[in-house]
């Protein structure tokens, strides 16, 4: 029997609940991945993976501040020694956890083209899609000596059929639907239909969907999802509302949003009392040079500043960090 479709848009009775003493949380999950040239075209053996070992210094930073992050690893960084050097003793005691994060051009078995809109994993045959995440899933257990239970599609990839596999490998949370975004121009999924807050992918609550957090501010925020998607032909339109105040659109994120967009983000997010604010970026940018976000020392600097202010203000908001261990003992099942 077909499993419950991912993509599809949740039923309001899908909204999940939580323990009343879980109040609301944030989540701090990276993108653990191999870096390579943004601005060619994808490619199965032009990266490498020297930034795994920045990830030693911001899980101590993380530690400094009761943050449990969340690594969404995938296949190069499983396969570097550096990983587990890196952050094998925190996800062992419990200060920090891993998941799975599916780039399919570079994880193995290798059948298919590296085309854009293969870079989907969703959009993979479903059992090449399964084998891709068998392969991964299993190299993950085996680095780190636990099983993973939480994924992210790369490049938020997820199919029709992704709830499937995940639920096969006993994964408990999905984290892929990046929620006011639209990726159906290059061949990905469209999420701008898609809730903030956490909901159930299946009736029997074995799957919990865990949006990345994105807010609209400004005075036309809660039409901010009729005017948004009309805009793309128009990014200068775009940026004139941005400016003015009118209408933003603000992911949580220290990757090209500034720390005094995202302050206003949670706070909006925290008004409309979303239970968990779950922020995301990429592990590259943890070293300079390696994404359009960090390219000196200066920028690094500015990156840990912004999530400094920002674990500050959360703190200041009564808004507790949370891990993926925390979430499944606090959400109710039924």
């Amino acid at each position: 029997m077909p499993g419950p479709d991912i993509l599809e848009p949740p039923g309001k009775d899908a909204t999940a609940a939580f323990r009343e003493d879980f109040g609301q949380r944030f989540i701090v999950t990276v993108d653990t991945e191999e870096e390579f040239d943004w601005d060619a075209p994808l490619d199965r053996t032009k990266h490498s993976v020297v930034t795994v070992p920045a990830l030693r210094k911001f899980q101590q930073f993380c530690e400094g501040f009761g943050v449990v992050p969340t690594y969404l690893i995938d296949y190069p960084v499983a396969c570097s020694k550096f990983a587990a050097e890196a952050i094998g003793q925190a996800v062992t005691q419990g200060r920090a956890e891993v998941g799975v994060q599916l780039h399919p051009w570079v994880s193995p078995p290798f059948e298919e083209d590296v085309t854009e809109f293969n870079s989907y994993a969703g959009n993979l045959p479903f059992d090449l899609e399964r084998a891709k995440f068998r392969t991964l899933h299993e190299r993950i257990e085996k680095a780190f000596g636990v099983a993973p239970l939480i994924y992210r599609a790369g490049r938020y990839g997820l199919g029709s059929r992704t709830a499937e596999i995940l639920q096969e490998f006993g994964v408990a949370i999905d984290t892929s639907v990046r929620a006011r975004f639209d990726y159906s121009g290059a061949g990905g999924p469209n999420y701008r239909d898609h809730p903030l807050s956490p909901y159930w992918v299946d009736k029997q609550h074995t799957l919990l969907e865990l949006p990345l957090t994105t807010v609209y501010w400004g005075p036309l925020r809660q039409v901010g999802n009729i005017i948004y998607p009309h805009l793309w032909r128009a990014p200068s339109v775009r940026g004139v509302l941005a400016r003015t105040g009118l209408l933003e659109r603000i992911p949580l994120t220290p990757e090209g949003i500034t720390a005094e967009e995202a302050l206003r983000g949670v706070d909006v997010a925290i008004d409309e009392g979303l239970p968990v604010l779950v922020f995301s970026f990429h592990s590259p940018s943890l070293a300079p040079g390696h994404t359009p976000y960090v390219r000196n020392d200066d920028d690094l600097d500015a990156l840990y500043d912004w999530w400094r202010t920002l674990f500050a203000h959360l703190e200041q908001r009564g808004v507790k960090p949370t891990s993926v261990a925390e979430i499944m003992s606090s959400v109710k099942l039924a």
